[in-house]
């Protein structure tokens, strides 16, 4: 008893150990750092923002002044003059028809490669882990001919189905992690209580899995919306382009025509939702990456 208590004294007489941290100097030339890259990527939106309010003359002659009154007619004649306002509403109907058939398909692929095992289980989830290193320029000869011969060359399906193609992988490599981190006790006395597999997916294990399902689909949203290579080639229709597209066309026609207000109007419309998703949204980014990989 005595033995003990003296070893105890002499543990408890111990310094404390020193805790290693960073340098006092390191921290600055990184803070440094990020505010250049916080800069130089937040500045042509602000940039673009406030030229959207100001007049062609303005835009040419003082290019970094503020407006000296702002012109919300840039705008209105941006959504109704160049049409961003039929490009905007195409990019909705496509982008939202394929964010839905991609998060259906991707999450019920990735929960059954993640919690059932079967022969090729492997072989599958790797063949969507090597379509996602794929160039998808190297397709678009092919998958034209295949859309052109389904009779969906320049409809809102064909672009429906090539976008949820085209996002698929992602989604299953980034779900597959997710699904294998929750508990399988859950699903088991869901089971045990008579719960078919379809009800144990759609009633427990995809409530369960809603921080991963929120960031992978504000990822696909990300890449859909400024999606321009797929459309311009598998939708020809001008009345059906989408707002890639449509601001493409808009700075060959305003440029010509010397609309640079109209144009900047245009652009800042375009980034408008990617703007709002991110920043309402980036909390359910963040602990849905964390939640998918820490178990």
């Amino acid at each position: 008893m005595t033995v003990t208590r003296e070893r105890a004294a002499a543990v408890a007489a111990r310094p404390a150990p020193v805790r290693r941290g960073r340098r006092p100097g390191t921290a600055f030339p990184v803070h440094l750092a990020m505010l250049a890259w916080a800069v130089v990527t937040a500045l042509p939106l602000l940039w673009a923002v406030v030229s959207s309010f100001k007049t062609d003359d303005e835009i040419l002659n003082e290019p970094w002044s503020l407006p000296a009154a702002p012109q919300f007619d840039n705008w209105s004649r941006a959504w109704t003059q160049a049409s961003i306002g039929r490009y905007f509403l195409n990019s909705v109907v496509v982008v939202g028809g394929a964010l839905m058939l991609t998060m259906l398909l991707g999450s019920l692929v990735a929960y059954a490669l993640a919690r059932y095992e079967f022969r090729g289980n492997r072989f599958i989830y790797y063949t969507f882990v090597a379509a996602m290193f794929f160039p998808v320029f190297l397709a678009l000869v092919p998958l034209f001919f295949v859309v052109q011969q389904l009779g969906l060359l320049g409809t809102y399906h064909g672009l429906i189905l090539v976008y949820a193609a085209y996002a698929v992988p992602f989604t299953v490599f980034f779900l597959h992690a997710f699904f294998r981190t929750l508990p399988g006790e859950v699903a088991e006395a869901a089971f045990i209580d008579g719960c078919s597999h379809g009800g144990v997916f759609f009633r427990v294990m995809l409530p369960m899995a809603r921080p991963g399902l929120v960031a992978v689909g504000i990822f696909n949203f990300l890449g859909l919306w400024n999606q321009y290579l797929l459309p311009l080639v598998l939708n020809p229709d001008p009345d059906r382009y989408v707002l890639a597209q449509g601001l493409a066309a808009l700075s060959v026609s305003q440029g010509y025509r010397s609309d640079w207000s109209g144009l900047f109007a245009g652009l800042t419309i375009a980034m408008l939702p990617v703007l709002v998703a991110y920043v309402a949204f980036q909390r359910h980014i963040r602990a849905g990456m964390t939640a998918g990989a820490v178990k």
